[in-house]
């Protein structure tokens, strides 16, 4: 599970295609992790094991990182509890949000990364992983607040300089100045 060259989903487009993608060679369940992935910024570690009593109907949702064991409040806006309803309806409370075929338990984080590897071949990419979906939710909400305090809180980075290199903007500004740049 390599993901050095994983890249965020820059574009509305981009997003809409692997959605796209995810419905069309994989389950509703793959398109949801992926859209529940994007809209939180979470880790796919704290993703897979949820349950849908921890989602359904909630507006704040308080978890226990996996990778730090911190504990996380994160906000599910309107948008994504809708996407939750439509998701969970006819599920019971103590099933998974990412149930596997194998047993009675979710998904891993290892059949995650096939689930979005699978479906972004199939666009021709080669630069996204799991982390695709935490780097996506980062970018775009630096693209459109401009605030990398905030994210770096969101994302417990110890420094603004490790977020903005983590979702890819540092590459971006600096390509953007050579751009036009010529002597």
């Amino acid at each position: 599970m390599n993901e050095k060259n994983v890249q965020p989903l820059r574009t509305i487009d981009e997003i809409n295609e692997m959605k796209w993608a995810l419905r069309r060679f994989g389950k509703e369940r793959d398109r949801f992790l992926f859209v529940f992935g994007i809209n939180t910024g979470l880790r796919v570690s704290d993703i897979v094991p949820r349950k849908v009593e921890d989602v359904r109907g909630k507006q704040h949702v308080i978890i226990r990182e996996k990778k730090t064991g911190k504990i996380k409040r994160f906000y599910l806006n309107k948008a994504l509890q809708d996407e939750i309803s439509e998701y969970t309806y006819g599920m019971e409370d103590d099933d998974f949000l990412f149930p596997s075929r194998k047993g009675n338990s979710h998904i891993t984080t290892t059949q995650a990364y096939r689930i979005l590897t699978k479906a972004a071949s199939m666009l021709g990419r080669n630069d996204v992983g799991t982390n695709t979906m935490r780097k996506t939710f980062g970018y775009n909400h630096y693209k459109r607040h401009k605030d990398v305090a905030t994210l770096q809180t969101l994302f417990n980075h110890s420094a603004p300089s490790i977020t903005l290199k983590y979702i890819g903007i540092t590459d971006d500004e600096v390509q953007a100045t050579l751009e036009d740049f010529s002597l």
